[in-house]
């Protein structure tokens, strides 16, 4: 607040006149605030709830300790004990707060309607992407993965790896997804309802590419089959192989599979006993023929 500089220069000899011409300022107001000061620690207390207010809203699961690191990388230092106490003052909480036994809320209502029905199939590109998170443990802690599946080639076109489950995690792959896709208008993002993909930051990324949310039923891991299926796939063939010591070890593990193994050397059934990349390279064949 610029006003208790203002009385500070009162306090050296500047005129208020002087000042507030200088600042930019009404001389008015600053008199009414002179007569009823507000108090800086009451200033303070306000950026820091407005801090946690929005990295509350930016990703809702987030716990009063996450929120503190958001505040503090948005410039509002505090101890954890200081975000708790604001957080539980101003009715900040987790959407992912552990529950008491029988008194579990149902899962959220859905952000989308389910616009796949279980039909996995594409018949032209960037029609249909498929999304989910999965989880494994090193002995540094657990490491997530969020990845995109684009339909039409099975291919995946984006993914987000990181220590933290958070709305950022989901909206990072579709951000890397778009980057290798570009036009993506009208394409439909397929995922579960798990709070990272019903999250405000998720609603944003897909208007701004003009994409259209899915989301699936409660419980029905049928609804996103397919994405279970590449799942397995990774479980198989990285993740149980064997026990991860570090994070990085394991995320290096994954992007070595993905981009090496199943995009380049495991053929399908399901795309004519291609890889991903000789399907897609296949598509394009006759566009650059024509060319």
């Amino acid at each position: 607040m610029t006003y208790p500089l203002v009385s500070e220069l009162a306090d050296a000899g500047i005129p208020v006149t002087v000042s507030c011409r200088v600042l930019k300022l009404a001389r008015q107001p600053y008199y009414r605030w002179r007569n009823d000061p507000v108090r800086a620690a009451d200033v303070l207390r306000a950026f820091r709830i407005n801090a946690l207010h929005d990295a509350h809203v930016d990703d809702p699961t987030f716990g009063y300790r996450y929120l503190a690191d958001e505040a503090r990388r948005a410039g509002w230092r505090m101890s954890r004990r200081t975000a708790w106490k604001l957080c539980s003052q101003a009715g900040i909480l987790s959407s992912a707060q552990r529950r008491r036994r029988g008194k579990g809320k149902k899962a959220g209502p859905p952000l989308f309607d389910d616009h796949v029905q279980r039909v996995f199939r594409a018949a032209a590109p960037n029609r249909v992407w498929l999304t989910d998170i999965t989880e494994h443990a090193t002995s540094e802690g657990k490491l997530y993965c969020c990845a995109i599946k684009y339909v039409f080639s099975n291919r995946i076109v984006g993914y987000s790896i990181s220590d933290r489950m958070t709305a950022k995690l989901a909206v990072d792959a579709v951000r890397n997804a778009v980057a290798r896709r570009g036009e993506v208008a009208g394409c439909i993002l397929h995922a579960d309802r798990g709070s990272q993909f019903r999250s405000q930051a998720m609603a944003r990324e897909l208007r701004r590419h003009d994409m259209v949310g899915s989301m699936g039923r409660v419980g029905a891991a049928g609804d996103n089959a397919a994405m279970e299926s590449f799942w397995s796939l990774l479980q198989t063939n990285v993740l149980n192989q064997q026990r991860w010591t570090t994070r990085q070890e394991l995320r290096l593990a994954i992007v070595v599979w993905i981009e090496r193994k199943y995009h380049r050397q495991r053929a399908q059934d399901t795309l004519g006993g291609l890889t991903p990349i000789e399907f897609e390279a296949k598509q394009t064949e006759p566009l650059t023929l024509a060319a």
